[in-house]
């Protein structure tokens, strides 16, 4: 058979074929999901992006040795935190990490890391940065990392083909979350996250001190306007 031949008969598998999906209790892994047929497991969860900004420039105007250590440094500083409070990362995306959180306290544990990732980009890895690597700070590239979170329902499926496969979140939570961590606002705003989250947060990681963290916006997220709320609070490490 041609190349040709083989994509036609697998996409013609793939959508003359029922989708069999199940309710999870936990984050699947790639091994939960069947990849030759279309398997699926449906979650209620909340979905966390953490982006680093400035990735273009970084990747511009410095070694690339430099850029790594910045990228690596980003994204195991968030990681770590999502780890430590429940989070599953399912995916990393060049200079990105994605998340899901489950259950009773999700909406608040994803918001908490949120402000927890603020607080450790500015008061850990920069100095540790601008340390070992003075120029970064000389050239002016700040390292800062922008987060979206989202709440909803998703499908998780797996995607590509043998020995090469990932699990793909499917639905408008992993979406929303996606763009609402590419705004790019002036002032000191790094954190945003849809109404739905807002409504569910705990009064600890609502207000500080009596006052509200999150400023109410409107921003277009996933082909929609909507309703989402902003914030430029941090939370210690």
């Amino acid at each position: 058979m041609s190349l040709g031949d083989d994509i036609r008969s697998d996409v013609d598998k793939l959508v003359s074929t029922a989708w069999t999906i199940r309710n999870g209790n936990v984050v699947p892994g790639t091994d939960d999901v069947r990849l030759y047929s279309n398997d699926a497991v449906k979650l209620d969860a909340v979905y966390l992006y953490a982006d680093l900004l400035g990735s273009t420039k970084l990747a511009r105007e410095f070694r690339p040795e430099t850029a790594g250590k910045v990228i690596r440094a980003s994204l195991r500083t968030a990681s770590t935190i999502i780890r430590r409070h429940g989070g599953e990362i399912r995916s990393y995306d060049g200079d990105r990490v994605m998340a899901i959180f489950i259950g009773g306290s999700k909406n608040s544990n994803a918001a908490k890391v949120a402000l927890q990732i603020k607080y450790a980009m500015e008061e850990i890895v920069q100095p540790s940065l601008y340390g070992k690597l003075p120029h970064l700070k000389r050239e002016g590239f700040e390292p800062r990392m922008c987060v979206g979170i989202a709440s909803g329902e998703a499908f998780i499926a797996r995607a590509g083909v043998r020995d090469s496969s990932d699990l793909v979140s499917i639905g408008r939570a992993p979406n929303v979350a996606a763009k609402l961590s590419d705004i790019r606002e002036t002032g000191n705003y790094r954190t945003y996250i849809t109404a739905d989250v807002y409504k569910m947060l705990s009064d600890e990681t609502k207000r500080s001190n009596g006052t509200d963290m999150w400023e109410a916006r409107s921003a277009d997220a996933g082909g929609e306007r909507m309703a989402i709320y902003r914030s430029s609070y941090r939370w210690p490490v």
